[in-house]
């Protein structure tokens, strides 16, 4: 079980306030108060799509992944899109990671992302089999933390030291239940994929889940029981990846489950 010294995994944690015990590491948790107002959403939203257009054109352009990906001597980190999404949404931390010398693991035949969990799953467990990918970390967006949840859940979960899953439904969303696509319905919070998920606890104390202060593609928010959580003082569903606060939560919690508990250096 991945858990900080002295910390309760299941609560809270606001990476924004110090402590007080000296220290640039320390942090400590708090319950969350209101979220940022109106206009700072707006704004935030908005910002939120500018960010994943970009990301689409780049993915685009560019879609296979850096040759250097395939470097490192650390534990491989296996990326995880969310729908719509190609290994560029978490590319930045995605390079992190690799010049700290994680090789980087992305799935091409997940495509668009829009089939359903337990095919996505397969589909990645049937890449890992193929390749003879030993132990490994996952690195998740939305959707893709689902993914990597039931990836755990299966055979080749003992493969797996943990995840770091950012802006992931674990127990769905009501927005996707009004979307006329069946790959976002999919994560309608009424789902049974999803309900059978939200079941099963076996794993949560080996993820962490990071998530915005305010995400409107998930109102009920990304918080997993049993899990590490860290809450973001931060807006939107996308550009959340790229903020600075996150990128290194995600390098501190790839050096937990892989170092025993050295971050990864930035």
């Amino acid at each position: 079980m991945v858990r900080e010294r002295g910390r309760r995994p299941d609560r809270h944690r606001d990476v924004d306030e110090p402590d007080g015990r000296g220290g640039s590491g320390g942090r400590h948790r708090r319950a969350v108060g209101r979220g940022p107002g109106l206009l700072r959403r707006a704004v935030g939203w908005l910002d939120d799509y500018r960010h994943i257009l970009w990301t689409q054109v780049r993915a685009l352009v560019r879609p296979a992944p850096p040759r250097a990906f395939a470097a490192g001597s650390r534990t491989p980190v296996l990326v995880l899109p969310g729908i719509y999404e190609s290994w560029h949404a978490l590319g930045r931390i995605a390079r992190d990671l690799n010049e700290a010398g994680h090789p980087i693991v992305v799935v091409p035949g997940l495509g668009a992302n829009l089939r359903a969990l337990r095919v996505s799953a397969r589909i990645v467990a049937r890449q890992l089999r193929e390749t003879g990918s030993g132990e490994l970390v996952i690195l998740a967006h939305s959707k893709g933390g689902l993914i990597g949840k039931a990836l755990m859940l299966g055979p080749l979960g003992p493969r797996v030291r943990g995840m770091v899953a950012i802006a992931t439904p674990f127990a769905g969303s009501r927005h996707a239940r009004w979307f006329p696509g069946a790959g976002v319905r999919g994560l309608s919070d009424r789902d049974p994929h999803i309900g059978s998920l939200g079941r099963r606890h076996d794993v949560d104390a080996r993820i962490t889940s990071i998530y915005a202060a305010f995400d409107p593609h998930i109102p009920g928010g990304s918080e997993l029981p049993g899990a590490h959580n860290v809450r973001v003082d931060a807006v939107g569903h996308f550009r959340i990846v790229d903020h600075p606060r996150v990128r290194a939560e995600v390098r501190d919690a790839v050096g937990r489950l892989t170092t025993g508990g050295a971050a990864v250096p930035s």
